[in-house]
């Protein structure tokens, strides 16, 4: 409400102070936010039919395991997906702190803007609550960013993991496997043997 009766300088004043809501601006990040969860699903339901096909042409025979299962590229697709999350957060993060100047709603806006006739005063109706409601915005895009970057730090550690753990395994099994690896390692042992029992008889 502003302390005029200029025809139309309520509106334009209330526009420049508030041009966009609050709830339109949370809808608008649901949607944003919720798109790449669709994308993994949508990945998931492509193997699933693939693999349905593949149990058609091969007699039972399944191409996947576990379609649903983060391996390949719907890893790929799942960090992709935990990505564009935190960079739609953190967006619409910046977004709400340009337009209402650092999550801060005034009681009192002064607003000059034609057509209003000089500097008029406009009251904001139920600040508190619009700013209370703006904080939950804000703390709940935080902690969805913060629980994506941990997730990704997770698939990401995870998956070095099992890579180190691999070629651990495979150098072994070269090692078991490799005739010549192993005819050295006895002749060296039994060299070892032998200079031990020198030492001992001669001490």
């Amino acid at each position: 409400v502003c302390n005029t009766r200029q025809p139309g300088c309520t509106n334009i004043c209330y526009d420049h102070i508030f041009p966009i809501s609050h709830i339109r601006l949370w809808a608008l990040q649901l949607i944003f936010v919720t798109c790449p969860s669709l994308i993994v699903m949508a990945h998931v339901k492509f193997r699933e039919g693939k693999d349905a096909k593949y149990v058609e042409q091969h007699h039972g025979s399944h191409l996947y395991s576990n379609p649903g299962k983060k391996r390949g590229g719907l890893w790929w697709t799942y960090l992709l997906s935990l990505i564009l999350k935190a960079g739609f957060d953190a967006s619409f993060l910046y977004l709400l702190y340009r337009i209402y100047h650092g999550y801060d709603l005034p009681r009192l806006s002064k607003c000059s803007l034609e057509p209003c006739p000089n500097t008029v005063d406009c009251f904001i109706s139920r600040p508190t609550e619009k700013k209370i409601f703006m904080l939950f915005m804000v703390v709940s895009s935080a902690l969805c960013i913060f629980m994506c970057i941990c997730e990704m730090f997770y698939l990401v550690g995870k998956r070095i993991a099992k890579r180190v753990q691999s070629h651990r395994e495979n150098k072994s099994q070269y090692r078991e496997t490799d005739p010549t690896l192993t005819g050295s390692q006895l002749s060296l042992g039994r060299r070892d043997k032998v200079r031990e029992e020198a030492v001992t008889t001669t001490l």
